[in-house]
């Protein structure tokens, strides 16, 4: 069976972020200017999403 989310990859909003990450609005763009967090993904003009698939790596890489 396909994995779907390989074909309909999950977004997430910045309120799913921080709930994942325990990270603060404001660490969460901090960390993303230095590099050390993944991008988001700009929609439209105020929104803007994290690739799910993304941030999970980014768990991974902390140990968690």
């Amino acid at each position: 069976m396909t994995d779907l989310s390989s074909i309909f990859p999950r977004f997430l909003r910045l309120k799913d972020v921080i709930k994942s990450t325990s990270l603060s609005r404001s660490t969460i763009y901090r960390s993303i200017d230095k590099g050390e967090f993944p991008q988001p993904i700009r929609l439209t003009k105020g929104r803007v999403v994290w690739l799910e698939k993304d941030i999970l790596e980014w768990l991974r890489g902390l140990g968690v």
